[in-house]
């Protein structure tokens, strides 16, 4: 036998100090009653004091009301932490941190985080806007545990799954030669001048945007960069040149910009949800599930 309390003994002791009889006590723990009195005597050993009066009826002492409190709280801490922690190995509490490339938030994937987040409110999600090469690094790094991006990376160590896919469409000034034109076909931006992001920013989105123009027969020429959607779209709209992006910057209701679909393309861009190929954590694949559910959003 131990020299130090056990768990067992705090129990046993809450159940004749609540039942005020050993012979209901032993019933409540479904054991016989003189095992019962000798773990409350040990108990009683080990805490140096008597906890209970067994003459005339069965009663606490002042030490034993004091240790009941503690008994009680003790418990119920234990008791809570393994179900707080149950919950967190179960995915629906925790931290969950995931990167997105800007370009996500014109889709109706942001509806999912705020999903997500209703229907598991004790998991505290921490969302990191990064553009997908960062995002591969961040995945890499175990800095974040899920990714949002434009690219399948050829990595052993990570793996993704589309959960969008969405045609191109031209940018264009709403003074633009092409505004009028419900249908935009890739040879006619030819010659124009292209606003682009650095190509280091999401290589694959990029070559893709190339891919568009090669089948109108020219290669982009790009005259000015830029960051983020938000500034291709405000430099389009100054009259600055053109763009081509995903259909989702439609939603992006920009004064002096019109958005004109191009013609049947056999190129489309795709978001894909990346994390690392180790097991992951519940929460995790519980994030991936409210992703995979919906099916592919609608674009406008």
């Amino acid at each position: 036998m131990g020299n130090s309390v056990e768990l067992r003994h705090l129990r046993y002791f809450v159940a004749v100090a609540e039942e005020l009889s050993f012979t209901r006590a032993a019933r409540r723990l479904g054991m016989a009653q003189p095992p019962l009195s000798q773990q409350i005597r040990r108990l009683e050993q080990l805490v140096g004091s008597p906890l209970l009066r067994r003459q005339p009826a069965v009663a606490l002492t002042e030490a034993g009301t004091v240790f009941l409190e503690t008994a009680r709280r003790t418990l119920a801490q234990l008791a809570a932490g393994v179900d707080s922690a149950g919950r967190v190995g179960r995915g629906v509490a925790g931290r969950l941190i995931v990167g997105f490339a800007s370009s996500v938030v014109f889709t109706e994937l942001p509806q999912l985080f705020r999903a997500f987040s209703k229907r598991y409110p004790e998991v505290e999600l921490e969302l990191r806007e990064m553009h997908s090469g960062a995002q591969l690094a961040a995945l890499r790094a175990g800095t974040i545990d899920v990714g949002l991006l434009r690219e399948s990376p050829d990595d052993g160590d990570l793996e993704t799954e589309v959960v969008l896919r969405e045609p191109f469409i031209a940018v264009l000034p709403v003074d633009h030669r092409l505004a009028v034109r419900s249908r935009v076909a890739p040879h006619q931006l030819g010659g124009e001048p292209f606003i682009l992001f650095p190509r280091e920013i999401a290589p694959t989105l990029y070559d893709q945007i190339a891919a568009v123009c090669r089948e109108g027969d020219f290669s982009p020429r790009v005259t000015h960069e830029a960051l983020e959607w938000f500034t291709v779209t405000g430099l389009v709209g100054a009259g600055m040149g053109v763009s081509i992006a995903p259909a989702g910057l439609a939603r992006l209701r920009w004064r002096g910009v019109v958005y004109r679909p191009l013609k049947p393309l056999a190129v489309r861009t795709a978001i894909g949800l990346c994390r690392r190929r180790e097991p992951s954590r519940g929460v995790v694949e519980l994030f991936v599930a409210m992703f995979r559910a919906p099916g592919p959003p609608r674009m406008p």
